[in-house]
């Protein structure tokens, strides 16, 4: 087995890394990454995008969103998770086996004193029944990687808010994610490990894994990726999770309901989106206005359904004409 040791912590280049191992090297044995980033959200390759993330939130604190090639549900990831996956032939492991995989990673949690850890259900991983690491699979070409999260100290007040989307009626066809109980690991390791950090959890985990005392004795087993290979993992980066077309624009087809009751009337907003843009929006309500609302809402036809575009369209746009007594912020923290 080769490792690779992550040195970003940047989720999108840590996953154009893990793809573009997947593609262009053949170790001739399995490959195992471990990586750990800043707060982030990843979405499944199946989901709607906005309907998983509360987005007025995720963009006040600054937690960076994509999407990963592989299905499964939204997770929430900051500096206190680790990260792994594990590459291999597609034909030494039964895709969806989510077991083989991340069993390793279950004996080694066990040596750390956290005996109750057990793969459950479809593709978690719990300790005392609740959830501390999710894990999803992909295939392309020969080659698979199965990766997981390990909540080692996740700040898990941030979960709640993060990926708590508002009450407004979003229907899509996209995969939505089934909300579970999640826990932190570290309360349940040994006394020796509850000081632990994210670096020397990855390292315990990784001489675990190959049997050692020392990374030492494996350091012919580490993959270092050059410099050429960086520049190809960065076109990948840019292509897909730095691509709003990738990271939103791949949403399926979805319907927002937004309506709020201000002290000039009510706003009851209907809104089709089509690949992240607005592609069809309705104004309903008892508002008071002396231009038709109508005239407002082709003016927003076709642009990325986001906060940003929807200031930019108000920006030169009397909004009191449409909806008297309503301001451009108000109306864009209804509309986003």
């Amino acid at each position: 087995m080769r490792y690779v040791s992550m040195t970003a912590h940047d989720i999108g280049r840590n996953l154009a890394t893990e793809q573009y191992l997947m593609n262009n090297k053949d170790f001739g044995e399995p490959l195992v990454l471990f990586y750990y980033e800043k707060p982030c959200i990843i979405v499944g390759r199946n989901q709607n995008t906005l309907e998983e993330i509360n987005q007025k939130y995720v963009e006040e604190h600054g937690i960076t969103v994509t999407r990963r090639l592989s299905g499964g549900g939204a997770v929430y990831q900051d500096l206190g998770n680790l990260c792994f996956s594990f590459v291999l032939d597609s034909n030494s492991e039964q895709f969806g086996d989510f077991k083989s995989f991340v069993q390793p990673i279950v004996d080694a949690l066990h040596d750390m004193g956290a005996t109750s850890v057990e793969v459950s259900g479809r593709n978690d991983i719990l300790v005392d029944g609740k959830k501390f690491s999710g894990n999803a699979m992909y295939t392309k070409n020969g080659k698979t990687f199965s990766h997981g999260t390990l909540m080692l100290d996740v700040d898990q007040n941030v979960i709640a808010d993060a990926l708590n989307v508002p009450a407004d009626k979003i229907a899509s066809k996209g995969i939505k994610s089934v909300r579970s109980r999640v826990t932190n690991l570290k309360p349940y390791l040994a006394p020796e490990y509850q000081n632990i950090t994210v670096p020397e959890f990855r390292d315990k985990l990784l001489k675990e894994l190959f049997h050692v005392d020392s990374l030492d004795e494996i350091k012919d087993k580490e993959y270092v990726v050059t410099p050429d290979e960086q520049k190809e993992i960065d076109k990948i980066y840019e292509q897909y999770y730095n691509n709003w077309d990738w990271v939103y624009g791949t949403s399926p087809e979805f319907t927002v309901k937004k309506r709020q009751h201000f002290d000039s009337g009510t706003i009851d907003a209907r809104i089709l989106v089509e690949q992240g843009k607005i592609s069809q929006i309705k104004f309903f309500g008892d508002f008071f206005g002396p231009k038709d609302a109508n005239e407002l809402a082709e003016k927003l036809k076709g642009i990325r359904y986001d906060r940003e575009n929807l200031e930019k369209v108000f920006a030169d746009v009397d909004i009191s004409q449409y909806f008297m007594g309503i301001k451009k912020d108000e109306l864009v923290d209804l509309l986003a």
